[in-house]
């Protein structure tokens, strides 16, 4: 939660078989809105999730290889408050 109680989402896609705690695999982590003035990154983030969720044969074998982490936007009380930074 952030100073006026705004929740920060956070999405975990992968593969099932790469959330075993023991096992290694490569993670990334993508960033929207650090600044709340980037409405752009908005459009980017959903792009990217679309893809990695779809039956696309190269999003199949990202979440088979890859843990992603994403923050679609990461200060959700700027971009309420109409800031720019």
């Amino acid at each position: 939660m952030l100073q006026q109680k705004r929740k920060v989402d956070l999405l975990t896609i992968t593969h099932p078989k790469n959330m075993s705690p023991n096992g290694k695999v490569h993670c990334i982590v993508i960033l929207g809105r650090v600044h709340p003035g980037e409405s752009p990154a908005s459009y980017v983030c959903q792009g990217i999730i679309d893809f990695l969720v779809s039956s696309h044969p190269y999003a199949v074998i990202l979440r088979e290889s890859v843990v992603f982490k994403i923050i679609p936007m990461l200060n959700p009380d700027g971009v309420f408050m109409g800031n720019h930074r």
